[in-house]
């Protein structure tokens, strides 16, 4: 049922843009890929990490064949879960190999679903111009994955964010990301400008943002251009299918040890690396701005890149006055939502047991049964 297949030496061109980044692949050409596709026959593709049981898992159940890309050889661990195992294995010797696989995907009608962890190891400009069907707008790549242009489309749509604070100006806790990074790695608290100078990378690309005191909620979106019933938009619906809170390492459990101050003597600094999530559900009147927050993002991703597709999650903070404060956004699938394979209190009001990756599975379903795969492809 598996086949383990090594990557042989193969060469593709790319285009190159004038300051030695790749370029986006157009449209034209995904779909011109798409149109040779037997649609009755579509397989989904991912890398084998992140998110992957779910997704292989929702496919499944949808009825597509699954591909898992992994390095060196298949991981052990598929084998104790059979429901999620992928049907075959494509196996590279680094991520960096994957543009070497496409003509064995595309040969399969493969379309790819992108996860945080995908993209994080091959890297945005290659991942951007991969010439596979790709599940989502890759436009969105762009305005992720820079913290200035993230801010830039939030605060256009509307969106209170944490203030951004010069380093000179650092008057009280703030918190410092650098640009692009994953899992939690690359935060820190600062609480003065002395702090923040003993602890920066300079060669490191960062913003600082105010730290926003209140409980972190995770909220687990999916726009669908294709359907019409529902919480609906200038076109087509939202949907928030679950929310988690992350479990971060070490930092929600350092303080056992002792007051800041006795941690910060010891010279023990908080992390917050995100080592697992937790299941959560917000009291019930604050949907209507948790739906609205969403929905803001949204018609502002349709004016400015012209959408984004599918699954997304909200970074957020909740204050005693239960304000919303968005401090990131993920424009995919995000981890947060494995804890929900069978279903989340909200997405079984939809469906039951309906997961993130069953719905990705069932927006490509609708998409190639109605002929309007050009809506959620890119």
């Amino acid at each position: 049922m598996v086949m383990i297949r090594k990557v042989k030496e193969q060469t593709e061109q790319y285009g190159v843009n004038s300051r030695g980044y790749y370029t986006m692949i157009t449209k034209e050409r995904i779909m011109e890929i798409v149109d040779n596709y037997d649609l009755d026959n579509l397989s989904i593709a991912t890398v084998c990490s992140h998110s992957s049981l779910q997704i292989f898992y929702g496919a499944r159940k949808e009825g597509f064949r699954t591909i898992g890309i992994c390095v060196k050889e298949p991981p052990k661990f598929y084998d104790a879960f059979p429901l999620a195992r992928p049907d075959e294995f494509i196996v590279v010797d680094s991520y960096k190999e994957i543009p070497d696989i496409l003509d064995e995907l595309r040969a399969k009608n493969a379309v790819v679903i992108p996860h945080g962890s995908f993209v994080e190891y091959m890297g945005g400009d290659a991942f951007a111009d991969l010439e596979i069907p790709t599940f989502g707008n890759r436009s969105v790549l762009e305005w992720e994955s820079d913290r200035e242009k993230e801010r830039e489309w939030l605060e256009a749509a509307g969106i209170e964010m944490p203030g951004k604070i010069n380093p000179e100006d650092i008057n009280g806790p703030v918190m410092v990301k650098y640009h692009g990074a994953k899992g939690g790695r690359g935060f820190f608290v600062a609480k003065n400008y002395e702090e923040f100078k003993e602890k920066v990378d300079p060669n490191e690309k960062f913003t600082v943002q105010e730290f926003i005191v209140g409980t972190r909620y995770y909220f687990h979106f999916f726009y669908s251009p294709l359907r019409e019933e529902g919480y609906k938009l200038s076109t087509g619906v939202l949907e928030m299918l679950s929310m988690d809170r992350r479990v971060e390492s070490n930092a929600d459990e350092i303080f056992r040890l002792g007051s800041p101050k006795e941690l910060e003597k010891a010279d023990i600094i908080p992390t917050y690396v995100v080592t697992g999530n937790v299941p959560l559900v917000a009291r019930e009147s604050l949907l209507p701005k948790i739906f609205t927050l969403g929905e803001k993002v949204v018609e502002q991703s349709l004016e400015q890149f012209g959408g984004m597709i599918g699954p997304f999650c909200l970074e957020t903070v909740v204050t005693d006055k239960l304000d919303i404060k968005v401090f990131e956004i993920s424009a995919r699938i995000v981890a947060g939502t494995n804890i929900y394979l069978s279903g989340s209190p909200y997405s079984d009001l939809i469906e039951p047991n309906l997961s993130t990756g069953s719905r990705i599975a069932q927006e490509i379903r609708i998409a190639s049964s109605t002929r309007q795969l050009d809506k959620i492809l890119s």
